[in-house]
């Protein structure tokens, strides 16, 4: 009997030891560094600079405060991380050289000219802003791209973090002549709201993943620019720049006038050579409140108007073998909510970003089904289990949390903490 027992109870415990064993190994199969990134001259620290494997589609970008976590599979250690942004000559450096958790990367400002005969072709910026629309198709590929990207939702009252989203998210991007819509599935997510400090109203704004994604203007520029609406603007020629050592066109747009329903003011950063969109950086026209009133909201309370204060928006796209993709977009809105009979109004803000972090062209029958697509208007379900792991992401990349978020997931950790204390006691006490 003995020995029948001993042999039923080795494969079990085998099984178990094997279990334990993998999931060790797939724990380590990557490599995480940290750092930030700085101007050379100044030693500013540099927001939203991107950070590429050199021959992959690996990526990450830096947090407001410059900081990054570039985690990067075993099997690529031996390659070079790509450091760019906009304005600043590239820096590449091979990975090894990231020997600390703090290392600094320095990026000094590029110097650029544009040729007579490139000043010579385009003197005119609203010809060259509409060819670069109408042929937006030439620089984007034919084939659907599969992405993995990182997105984070803050909201704020005042100054104080009242809800906190983080997700993984896989977009299924289609071609731009595509008919078929762009769509997102969530991959793995976390949030916290404290609703006593939430209006409803702000609630109802948030947009998920969708908000940041439709900032692409060159696959969305409905939101922007259309055939009538590019005759509102004017547009002209700045200082030119560089990004990855390419020579770009700068543009300032702003409106003519204020007969648009919507107006935008910002600059466009063209590529020299290619003629695609390189970056976007704009912001809403509010000088009109009248018209602004309530436009960040689709219902509401009637007892309720919510004014913008600020609304500012960026996206920036990569090269790779002579194609353009969808890279980096946030936005960041400030609202004043006024409720009749209420002698104080709550300010808010909405910040959103979106960084794409690894992609492959895939073929066209590859798909997302029905059932695992966020909507549009998806509000993403609360997960807040996972603020209790550190670990939460595994080898998943992420945009770097800033001191204040981390702030707020330090609160959020804690208060988990408490709550299973409490409950640990119930049961103690039976």
């Amino acid at each position: 009997m003995e020995k029948s027992y001993t042999l039923k109870r080795y494969p079990s415990t085998l099984l178990l030891l094997l279990f334990v064993l993998f999931s060790l190994s797939a724990q380590t199969d990557f490599k995480e560094y940290q750092g930030k990134v700085v101007d050379g001259r100044t030693n500013k620290t540099i927001e939203a600079a991107s950070l590429s494997i050199n021959n992959t589609n690996i990526s990450t970008i830096t947090n407001s405060e410059g900081q990054f976590i570039l985690k990067v599979p075993n099997n690529y250690l031996d390659s070079k991380v790509i450091v760019s942004f906009l304005g600043y000559t590239t820096y590449v450096m091979p990975l090894s050289e990231l020997t600390n958790h703090n290392y600094t990367i320095e990026l000094f400002e590029a110097i650029t000219e544009l040729s007579t005969v490139n000043i010579a072709v385009y003197k005119d910026a609203v010809s060259l802003v509409r060819k670069v629309f109408s042929d937006k198709n030439k620089n984007v590929g034919d084939e659907s791209v599969f992405m993995t990207a990182f997105y984070r939702e803050t909201i704020k009252r005042r100054n104080r973090n009242v809800s906190l989203t983080e997700a993984v998210v896989h977009i299924l991007k289609q071609p731009n002549s595509s008919k078929q819509r762009d769509a997102i599935q969530l991959g793995k997510a976390r949030k916290s709201t404290d609703y006593t400090r939430l209006d409803t109203v702000s609630v109802k704004l948030q947009g998920g993943p969708f908000s940041t994604m439709y900032l692409d203007i060159m696959k969305y520029p409905e939101y922007i620019f259309t055939e009538e609406s590019i005759n509102g603007y004017n547009f002209s020629f700045d200082k030119p720049s560089a990004i990855n050592n390419r020579t770009v066109f700068v543009v300032d747009f702003s409106p003519k006038n204020n007969h648009l329903t919507v107006n935008y003011s910002g600059k466009l950063f063209i590529d020299v050579e290619s003629l695609a969109l390189v970056s976007a950086n704009y912001f809403l026209d509010l000088g009109n409140m009248d018209k602004t009133k309530n436009l960040l909201v689709k219902r509401k309370p009637s007892d309720v108007e919510v004014y913008p204060l600020e609304a500012v928006y960026k996206v920036d796209y990569k090269q790779k073998d002579n194609k353009w993709y969808y890279s980096y977009s946030n936005l960041s809105l400030t609202f004043k909510v006024n409720k009749k009979r209420q002698l104080f109004n709550k300010v808010y803000t909405l910040s959103s970003e979106m960084a794409v972090t690894d992609w492959e062209v895939i073929s066209t029958d590859k798909k997302i089904k029905n059932k695992d697509k966020l909507r549009p208007s998806v509000i993403i379900t609360d997960a807040i289990s996972g603020f209790s792991d550190p670990n939460f992401w595994g080898q998943y990349n992420l945009i770097e949390p800033d001191k204040s978020i981390e702030t707020a997931i330090d609160k959020i950790r804690k208060s988990i903490e408490k709550e299973k204390e409490r409950e640990r006691k119930k049961i103690l006490n039976g």
